[in-house]
């Protein structure tokens, strides 16, 4: 009869006496089932954990005993639950430091742990103790933190560093589930982070990432972490070691770096050890329209036109895994328009001190537009013959040895050479070179073989249908391969007759200019603002300065002038300013020994020198002097003529009225238009007295209250009816009286008005302006006439001025009363000024202050 399998009913009876059995073991007894719950605990647990058995029933057994968890343990649980034979195993636990022997045996259900303290012989003891201590002590050896975890996660060892930056004890850390350590639970994206790297290294992938955590409230950390699996020896992952790396400081760097890299100009990224990206600068992200997670790993591929990523690609990881500067040109699309553009992209990794990389640091340069030149240099150089045929200049080249290669057919046709010739022959050029600059030529040439360096030459070639020599410029360039050997020598002859002539006539002219300079009779000075800092001889000669005044500085045209002539000269400074030249005119010296010397200067500015300027200097005095005699000749003339003219005026009249009792009326109207010339002799010679006094300062004026509405209403009248040709009109009125010199102010708007009808033969009109401000009265005085050109605008109130235009010489005068109307005018305190224009009429514009205007009411 075949044996048949019995089944032993467990009684109520044996199960108590089972528990009585095992209650009394002198070791610890654990009975887990096989989710590692703990079933069952004797009373000698709370032995080696501290706590009752009851407290420990329903946890998982690495939680529920984290005084006996070790990685040595977890090795045995899994090897007996996969082998299902009974395991023992001994190891010092890593929280009380006992010795413990560990029995254990699988079950219907699960397995049955069984520990005990254990006493081993000393051999024995020191050899577990001397592998347990290199265990503990590797382990802690890590400055940062490592923690062995389960596959799923448990913690099953740890070292120290966590534990402090925590404030955890070892065994509130053993057996519980890494993610809900503090370090990660405070944040539940990084707890979500860890729990996924720790499912992809349970499948044996190696995973690494950047976080930062939270070990405590008041303590923050960056840490990398990497997370490795241990298999077996079937090859089945048994547990995980999680090393952690504190990068915070290396990270607040960075922080700072990527400050500074989103101030520049170009594309900037940075990558991890593994070249991964960890950063793009904006000026990156918007030309890429991509976001960092996007460029992650090999993301940023998808930026890299397709012909370049195979080649970019390898050349990268080559750089990662040797650590050599990574460089390569590529094309980038931009991700807002589609467009590719050319980029030179470089990469540097940085190093700790101990040479570990710990980043790439890299940047992308747009390189566009030379790679478009590049691309035409490409096409230059494949038709550079024929650009070569175009040019206006003789083009050649020659091998390394300077053999002729080639020639264009400009440098044929002038030497009368074919290329056949000049390649057989190396000196065939040399006879169209004048013979003066042959040996020159020669010795150029060859110290440009025996050097590399450019060849360059002026010399003079002999055209070979004329026989005449032209200046070239000769260049060759040495034109090297990628090992900067010479391949051949390329050059140009440029015609420079032209610039020769003109570099011998720029001689010419600085010859006339030194010639000019040294000049006896023309003084010429450069002045840097007010200071005089070079001077030609005659002018330190005419002026009584020395060589060693200038050096020193004493020569300031400013201090030069006096008073009187200052505001013309810085008039004709601010021409100078504005014009870059100034109009000559006269003024006096004031020279070293204190004299004056009347001169005429003249200036222009030096170009691309805004501060400084030359003048020539004429000595004025000769003139002066003859002005002075002329003025005194006037004077004196004018009153010998005055009395003479004034008897002759008075016995006309008194002949004249004599006739009339007598009743010869005939004889009286003739002798009455005598009166009109002597009228007009008498004015003039006023006129020449009244310039004699003003050039000796001695025109006397009369302070009286002026209606200067009635004035000119007065003077109106009476040049009407002299002058019924044209219609004087009055337009305003000023409404004041000011003190002036009555007769004076009417001899200025007669003699403006009397111009005006002169001056407009053809015109009906004349018309006059009264207008008053709160500080000036205006008057101005238009006709309608010949104009006068811009270019006479200042000389028309010049002493003796007439124009040189005949139909104004057909108008008698002697040019005094425009000038006598401006002295009287300044005189007052006022202006005088002209608009004209040829064909167009004249404008005069008296403008007068009103310090001492009475207003009256009218």
């Amino acid at each position: 009869m075949p044996h048949a399998k019995q089944t032993r009913r467990v009684t109520r009876a044996s199960r108590d006496t089972l528990i009585r059995i095992l209650e009394t073991l002198p070791g610890a007894l654990f009975f887990i089932d096989e989710s590692d719950t703990i079933v069952y605990a004797n009373a000698n647990t709370q032995t080696f954990t501290g706590a009752p058995a009851e407290e420990s029933l329903g946890n998982l057994f690495w939680r529920g005993a984290p005084q006996l968890v070790s990685t040595s343990l977890y090795q045995a649980v899994q090897k007996t639950k996969q082998t299902r034979e009974p395991t023992e195993v001994q190891y010092v636990s890593p929280v009380t430091n006992i010795w413990l022997h560990v029995s254990l045996s699988p079950t219907d259900e699960g397995l049955a742990i069984f520990f005990h303290e254990h006493q081993e012989p000393p051999h024995l003891q020191d050899a577990f103790s001397r592998n347990e201590q290199m265990y503990r002590d590797l382990l802690e050896g890590f400055v940062d933190g490592v923690t062995i975890v389960t596959p799923d996660g448990l913690v099953l060892d740890i070292n120290q560093r966590p534990l402090t930056d925590a404030h955890l004890r070892r065994e509130e850390a053993i057996g519980k589930s890494l993610t809900d350590l503090p370090a990660w639970s405070s944040d539940p994206a990084v707890q979500q982070q860890v729990r996924a790297a720790i499912a992809r290294a349970s499948q044996g992938e190696i995973v690494r990432f950047e976080a930062r955590i939270h070990p405590r409230a008041d303590l923050s950390l960056d840490i990398l972490t990497t997370i490795t699996s241990h298999r077996d020896a079937s090859q089945q992952v048994e547990y995980l070691i999680c090393a952690s790396q504190d990068i915070t400081e290396h990270k607040h760097a960075e922080d700072k770096l990527r400050t500074l890299v989103d101030a520049l100009p170009q594309l900037v990224w940075i990558a991890g050890p593994d070249g991964s990206v960890t950063y793009n600068n904006q000026r990156l992200i918007d030309y890429l329209a991509m976001t960092l997670e996007q460029t992650e790993g090999n993301g940023w591929l998808a930026g890299v036109h397709p012909d370049d990523r195979q080649r970019v690609w390898a050349a990268w990881q080559t750089s990662i895994q040797t650590g050599v500067p990574y460089e390569v040109e590529m094309r980038l699309q931009d991700g807002t328009n589609g467009a590719y553009r050319w980029f030179l992209v470089r990469g540097v990794p940085q190093r700790n001190a101990q040479g570990k990389i710990l980043h790439w640091f890299g940047s992308n340069t747009d390189i566009e537009d030379q790679k478009q030149a590049e691309q035409k240099i490409k096409a230059s150089e494949a038709n550079w013959r024929v650009l070569a045929e175009t040019v206006p200049q003789l083009v050649w080249t020659t091998r390394p040895d300077g053999q002729q290669e080639y020639a264009n057919q400009r440098w044929c046709d002038y030497m009368e050479l074919t290329l056949e010739h000049m390649q057989s022959d190396r000196w065939a050029p040399l006879p169209f070179i004048h013979p003066d600059d042959r040996e020159g030529n020669r010795a150029r040439i060859q110290h440009a073989l025996d050097t590399g360096e450019m060849f360059e030459h002026e010399e003079r070639l002999r055209n070979g249908q004329t026989g005449a020599y032209r200046w070239f410029l000769t260049r060759a360039l040495p034109v090297r391969d990628e090992t900067g050997q010479i391949v051949k020598w390329f050059g140009t002859s440029t015609d420079i007759e032209d610039q020769k002539r003109t570099e011998e006539a720029l001689r010419q002219s600085q010859e006339q200019v030194h010639a000019l300079m040294n000049s006896s009779i023309i003084g010429i000075f450069l002045a840097e603002g007010e200071n005089i800092v070079d001077a030609n001889d005659t002018y330190l000669r005419m002026t009584g300065y020395t060589r060693k005044d200038l050096c020193e500085g004493r020569v300031n045209w400013m201090h030069m002038t006096p008073p009187d002539y200052l505001a013309r000269t810085l008039q004709a400074h601010q021409e100078l300013a504005t014009q870059q030249q100034m109009t000559p005119y006269e003024k006096e010296y004031v020279c070293k020994d204190g004299s004056h010397l009347p001169v005429l200067v003249g200036g222009v500015a030096v170009q691309h020198h805004p501060f400084q300027h030359i003048n020539f200097v004429l000595d004025n005095s000769a003139r002066k002097e003859l002005e002075q005699r002329k003025d005194n000749f006037i004077s004196m003339a004018s009153h010998e003529f005055k009395t003479p003219l004034t008897s002759v005026k008075m016995q006309a009249q008194l002949v004249s009225r004599r006739l009339v009792k007598q009743g010869l009326h005939e004889a009286a109207t003739a002798l009455s238009r005598m009166e009109g010339p002597i009228e007009q002799l008498e004015r003039l010679i006023g006129e020449l007295l009244d310039v004699s006094k003003i050039q000796a300062g001695r025109l006397e004026y009369v302070q009286e209250p002026v209606d200067l509405d009635a004035l000119l209403q007065e003077i109106t009248d009476t040049m009407q009816q002299i002058n019924p040709s044209h219609t004087l009109v009055v337009r305003g009125a000023v409404q004041t009286s000011l003190m002036a010199d009555r007769d004076r102010l009417g001899q200025v708007f007669t003699n403006l008005i009397s111009n005006a009808i002169k001056y407009s033969p053809g015109a009906e009109t004349v018309e006059i302006d009264l207008s008053a401000s709160p500080e000036t009265v205006t008057v101005s005085v238009r006709d309608h006439g010949l104009g006068i050109p811009r270019e006479l605008h200042d000389k028309i109130f010049e002493r003796f001025y007439r124009a040189a235009n005949p139909k104004k010489r057909t108008i008698p005068g002697l040019g005094m009363g425009l000038y006598i109307a401006t002295e009287i005018v300044h005189r007052h305190g006022g202006t005088i000024t002209m608009d004209s224009a040829v064909g167009e009429g004249s404008t005069f514009t008296v403008t007068l202050p009103l310090c001492e205007v009475q207003h009256t009411s009218r």
